[in-house]
């Protein structure tokens, strides 16, 4: 059912833990199954380099592995290569995800775009126009809501 990478990225997941001066941080979850992906990032801010990555994630093997490989996929990238990062291919960099797993994908791609959201909200720089919005995550709906406002 899963891939030998699933499985060691669950069972010996990478980047685990808490960044406590971390510049950005991505928080997002999916009701319907209980999956929560937090991911913290330090990014230094004259190269855009994600120089540090890490990730709390509660939810299935499936939802560890892929904030894992997340994780792994986006550390020494600068933020335009992070968010090139989609779904699929963290799916892929795993050999695949059964069908019914691929919303873990998705939550991973989601976190990442939710962290540098963030990053850009802290400098007082809209993130809109360059992480997009799907209202994923926290940082756009807090965006959201200060334009309701």
């Amino acid at each position: 059912m899963y891939s030998e990478k699933v499985m060691d990225h669950f069972t010996n997941p990478r980047n685990v833990g808490e960044i406590e001066d971390a510049n950005a941080v991505g928080n997002v979850g999916n009701p319907k199954c209980g999956d929560i992906m937090k991911i913290y990032m330090k990014i230094n801010d004259e190269s855009e380099v994600i120089e540090e990555v890490k990730f709390k994630t509660f939810g299935c093997g499936a939802a560890v592995a892929t904030s894992s490989m997340a994780t792994e996929m986006v550390k020494g990238k600068t933020i335009e290569e992070a968010l090139a990062v989609t779904n699929l291919a963290v799916a892929e960099a795993l050999d695949g995800l059964p069908p019914v797993k691929m919303h873990c994908s998705n939550l991973a791609q989601e976190a990442i775009h939710s962290a540098i959201a963030d990053y850009y909200n802290r400098k007082g720089i809209d993130p809109t126009g360059i992480v997009g919005c799907n209202g994923c995550c926290e940082a756009c709906h807090g965006h959201h809501d200060e334009e309701e406002e």
